[in-house]
């Protein structure tokens, strides 16, 4: 027996029946977006490495340390495999040129890649909604996002889920921050961590969002970037402010958020929940009006949101809001194999007239006997039985037989006529 390959770690296959949840997520996630005018977008999972060095920050932590790229050994091309997909569609739209005509509204599903040590809701491969508004410059369009975003946890039935926003202001703003933050630190340095030490002069913003409890109250001393804020930037933040709060949304203004990718400016947010320990971050986003430009487009702003699929699944099993897996309306239960080439139309039949029908399949060895056919059809969570016994054949009938209590509209095993089955298939149907 040759040696079992097992999936590399942290990536994980997702079978029936818990696909059945990520079908039933995406299903609603895609209404959503329809009812909110946005269209989808398929981008390559591998992309050149210099999109994320340019786009994300080369002194980031996806940069420096989770990102999964290789040369290609055919043309020596550097490449990665997609860490998040904002940068892949900004790409996407300025080699299209996607916004000639003006702005778009856009959405994407599918997995991402970061080399990190796997852990609940938090996995090397992972997936990833996100919406991304692209040529929109107030803030109108950032309120219209949250509220998206609110509308999926409402439609979910998500609760414990809180919206926390804050402002990057320009880079401009942030550079004048940025020294007084270091100099700040540079006072304190005897309590700066290694990792702290480490992006002092690289990227000290992202200090202030250590996850080091012994820094908390030194990060809570810094100065705030939103006292350098200009004008422009305030006005921006307090419209996004004020049709946050028009619409009954609730938010927290969170001076320590910073988001993990140098592409940001102005509004910034994330929705966080307490109900998944470190994990708390289900869904963020924010502004980033810079990237079009940093990858070679003609400038134009841009706003978008990702959410992960994981952890608003595992949100979602916490809560006990996961709906029961489907099974299928009827069983078909087939004594005779010799019988398949008279079934098999039938069934086809009823397929077409929206009944889902699951055929018992025989082996090599015979076709099964009744009592382990009707076994499987029990097992299947079907409502119904359909019986093509050898004298319901011979009569061009089969026997319908409910299978549960209270299965629907045939209450005790019936008869019907194989030639009409589009015909009574409707009473098949889940109501």
């Amino acid at each position: 027996m040759a040696e079992k390959i097992s999936a590399v770690k942290g990536m994980n296959d997702i079978a029936a029946p818990e696909s059945a949840h990520w079908e039933w997520l995406e299903a609603k996630v895609r209404a959503l977006m329809g009812r909110y005018g946005y269209r989808n977008i398929r981008t390559p999972i591998v992309e050149p490495t210099a999109l994320f060095v340019r786009g994300l920050g080369e002194v980031t932590d996806i940069v420096e340390k989770e990102m999964y790229s290789f040369e290609d050994r055919l043309n020596g091309e550097q490449l990665t495999l997609r860490p998040e997909g904002t940068a892949g569609v900004v790409r996407a739209v300025v080699e299209q040129n996607l916004i000639y005509d003006g702005p778009k509204r856009l959405y994407y599903m599918g997995p991402m890649f970061r080399h990190e040590r796997p852990q609940r809701g938090r996995y090397r491969q992972f997936h990833q909604v996100g919406a991304e508004a692209l040529g929109f410059a107030g803030p109108d369009v950032d309120a219209e996002q949250i509220a998206m975003a609110c509308d999926l946890w409402a439609e979910l039935g998500l609760s414990d889920v809180t919206l926390e926003i804050n402002s990057l202001g320009q880079p401009a703003e942030r550079q004048l921050h940025r020294a007084a933050l270091i100099a700040y630190l540079e006072q304190h340095q005897d309590q700066l961590d290694e990792d702290a030490k480490r992006r002092l002069y690289s990227n000290p913003l992202r200090i202030l969002d250590t996850k080091n409890p012994a820094m908390q109250t030194l990060v809570e001393g810094a100065p705030k970037l939103m006292d350098y804020l200009g004008e422009q930037s305030l006005a921006h933040f307090d419209g996004l402010r004020a049709l946050l709060d028009a619409q009954g949304i609730a938010y927290r203004i969170n001076p320590r958020l910073v988001r993990g990718m140098d592409y940001y400016n102005l509004s910034v947010f994330e929705f966080v929940t307490t109900a998944l320990g470190s994990q708390g971050t289900v869904c963020a986003g924010g502004r980033y009006d810079g990237l079009i430009a940093q990858v070679g487009g003609k400038p134009a702003p841009a706003v978008g949101w990702a959410l992960g699929v994981e952890r608003i699944l595992e949100l979602l099993k916490e809560q006990q809001l996961l709906p029961a897996v489907p099974v299928p309306d009827c069983y078909a239960i087939i004594p005779q194999r010799e019988a398949l080439a008279q079934v098999m139309p039938v069934l086809r039949a009823l397929r077409a007239a929206g009944v889902s029908v699951q055929m018992h399949a025989g082996g090599a060895d015979g076709h099964g006997s009744m009592k382990s056919q009707f076994k499987k059809a029990d097992g299947s969570g079907a409502r119904y039985a359909l019986i093509f016994g050898d004298s319901e054949l011979a009569a061009g009938q089969v026997a319908v037989k409910p299978l549960r209590e209270g299965a629907g509209a045939i209450t005790e095993q019936t008869l019907f006529a194989l030639a009409q089955a589009s015909d009574w298939a409707a009473q098949l149907r889940q109501a």
